[in-house]
């Protein structure tokens, strides 16, 4: 597997000889670079939230991008079986594991942090948000919040993106992923008011493409990375074509990541 950069150097600060001209102490004043949080959800199991997570740390390190990850999926974790190097496990119903990730986002350099949630995490997720303020404070300790909806082409996964909106508002950030490996017709969501409403939140929409079925079946049971099954034929135990295909496909994800801000 690639590896990652070790991050961002800090800049040194000078004290001002001036105090009037110094500025206010804040909880971030210790950090130069916004720290952005990726939640990965869409409440349904079986949408490809995992598979969306792994994307995302893929192209974080082939390009070098420094991140931490975090999978709290207690069933399966997936994100955590196949990037085993980079995503560590959380509970997310647990404030005190919740509160950890912050804590470490907060004083480490990376600025990118991926979490992978389970199904049906939006509940105990929100309430801990709520009775921590994060969504209002997260200016104050430097992070930006940012949701990404995976669906399949279902009404429930149109519904439940309608109640991600509602809750939120226009406080955080939204990337909405339509996985055409869960789906291949979204007329629903495209006919919907939420996708209306997500427009209208400068929510950012990818098109996820469907990888050949049997092709990610073998990358799945051997646990391996995107990379691992493209340029390992050991890797997936993937044959000349499937890499090929692979390739592929994940340079037509990267294209869509691209216009994403990470």
């Amino acid at each position: 597997m690639l590896s990652c950069t070790a991050g961002l150097q800090h800049r040194a600060c000078s004290k001002s000889p001036n105090p009037a001209r110094t500025r206010p102490i804040s909880l971030y004043n210790t950090v130069n670079l916004m720290k952005n949080i990726h939640f990965i959800g869409g409440e349904k199991g079986g949408v490809g939230k995992s598979v969306v997570s792994r994307l995302l740390a893929q192209y974080c390190i082939d390009h070098n991008i420094p991140f931490v990850a975090h999978d709290s999926d207690r069933s399966h974790a997936s994100f955590a079986r196949f990037y085993s190097g980079y995503a560590s496990k959380i509970v997310v119903d647990d404030y005190e594991s919740l509160d950890q990730v912050i804590e470490n986002v907060t004083e480490a350099e990376e600025t990118r942090i991926i979490i992978d949630l389970a199904a049906q995490a939006m509940r105990p997720l929100s309430r801990w948000i709520d009775d921590s303020g994060l969504v209002e404070g997260q200016a104050d300790i430097g992070l930006k919040l940012t949701f990404w909806h995976v669906m399949d082409a279902s009404k429930d996964s149109v519904i439940l993106l309608g109640e991600l909106l509602e809750k939120f508002q226009d406080k955080v950030n939204y990337v909405i992923v339509l996985n055409h490996g869960c789906g291949e017709r979204f007329e629903m969501f495209h006919a919907s008011a939420a996708k209306q409403q997500a427009l209208a939140l400068s929510a950012n929409i990818v098109e996820l493409r469907r990888l050949h079925n049997p092709t990610m079946q073998k990358i799945d049971n051997a646990n391996a990375s995107f990379w691992a099954a493209i340029n390992s034929k050991e890797g997936a135990g993937l044959g000349l074509l499937e890499r090929q295909r692979t390739k592929v496909w994940l340079g037509s994800a990267y294209q869509a990541l691209h216009n994403v801000a990470l």
